[in-house]
């Protein structure tokens, strides 16, 4: 998944120039799996953006490089980008620094990339869809929403090794409600409610679904995320320490999240709500945005946004407001909001008034998504 590679993205720009940051500390031993990584040399004049620039080219070549069928399009893409970054911080330095400060860089992006790939989802984007998993049966579990589909990583959350997390299910928020299909019973209620939403929505709920959907094609939400981090980055001004240990909690926070999200949602299987609704209340009913191949309990916007955005508030302030332009190219129009956990807080309801989640999977990815933050967050960043 696209958190795991933004997690080491993150861990490597950190790792990378945290020889510059002297009020920092590093945070590789205090992750799961990592390991020591390159550590500067004190007598080397390093010029920090050649370091950072190098650092993120060369994990992210491995991270992927190589990983879709665009392969060769993407390195030389990726190869340009670093070369103008480097012409660009480089100008005017003396030529045996700009190598020092690159060759460093390289070599923490190659140490990175070399800790990931035993983490157990080095290969997970050949078994997106696998052909073993068989869901298990009986009223209440999830069952595929559409023909011929399979399960999206079923074993993600069992096999992925976490990095601030003890464990995928560290932050497990709890059963969602008893399945029943009895009328009056929380349950039914639950869902009778998001029918009766979806029957009513307005053109700015309607807008907020679609904003969020980040589907197929996009960025996805943990991409999202990561899209709103940069905003505000920009917006506040930060210099090149801040941004860096901006992106390493976000992008920790998201890998975590992500993982931790997909081992609740295969450990209670619950049924989706187009499933159930179809079944007990309304079989015509449609919602509003396609179902996703997987579970429904918790919802994964809720939960990884709310981790990002957490960790970004923890370092900003709660009363930091910003505008999202994550969107723009695709003809929506920029989104307000007034701090940045409200951010989260619309990207979760969204998927409510899409149809393809529940309060009470909203409300508890929400809960899940904290405790993340919270893990990631008590790292010792700071001498």
């Amino acid at each position: 998944m696209q958190s795991r590679a933004y997690g080491y993205m993150g861990l490597a720009l950190y790792e990378a120039v945290i020889g510059g940051m002297p009020d920092y500390r590093s945070v590789a031993n205090q992750l799961h799996g990592i390991g020591a990584l390159p550590v500067a040399n004190n007598g080397i004049p390093y010029q920090w953006p050649l370091v950072a620039n190098a650092a993120m080219a060369e994990v992210i070549r491995g991270l992927w490089g190589d990983r879709t069928n665009r392969a060769a399009e993407n390195v030389a893409a990726l190869d340009a980008l670093e070369a103008q970054f480097a012409a660009q911080y480089g100008a005017g330095l003396p030529p045996g620094i700009v190598r020092l400060s690159s060759d460093f860089g390289h070599e923490v992006g190659a140490a990175v990339f070399a800790t990931s790939k035993d983490d157990g989802g080095d290969a997970g984007y050949l078994t997106n869809f696998p052909a073993s998993y068989v869901p298990p049966q009986g009223a209440g579990f999830w069952v595929p929403t559409a023909a011929g589909q399979v399960a999206m990583q079923p074993f993600w959350g069992t096999t992925i090794q976490t990095l601030a997390l003890g464990s995928a299910a560290d932050c497990d928020p709890g059963s969602p409600p008893a399945y029943s299909e009895q009328p009056g019973s929380a349950f039914y209620n639950e869902r009778r409610v998001d029918y009766e939403v979806s029957k009513t929505l307005t053109t700015e709920q309607t807008t907020i679904a679609r904003f969020w959907a980040d589907g197929g094609g996009t960025f996805g939400g943990p991409g999202h995320a990561l899209a709103i981090v940069s905003e505000v980055l920009q917006q506040q001004h930060a210099d090149l320490a801040q941004a860096a240990e901006a992106y390493a909690r976000a992008g920790i926070a998201n890998a975590d999240a992500l993982t931790s999200i997909w081992w609740v949602k295969f450990h209670y299987n619950l049924i989706r709500p187009v499933t159930y609704i179809q079944r007990v209340v309304d079989p015509t009913w449609t919602p509003l945005l396609p179902t996703p191949p997987f579970p429904e309990y918790v919802s994964a916007h809720s939960a990884q946004s709310t981790a990002v955005m957490a960790t970004l508030e923890a370092l900003f302030g709660t009363n930091v407001a910003f505008v999202d332009h994550a969107h723009d190219a695709d003809g929506f129009a920029p989104r307000w909001f007034n701090r940045i956990l409200a951010a989260a807080q619309e990207a979760g309801i969204s998927r409510v008034y899409a149809g393809i989640y529940l309060p009470s999977g909203n409300v508890n990815g929400q809960a899940l998504g904290s405790c993340v933050a919270e893990k990631v967050d008590a790292l010792n960043w700071q001498r």
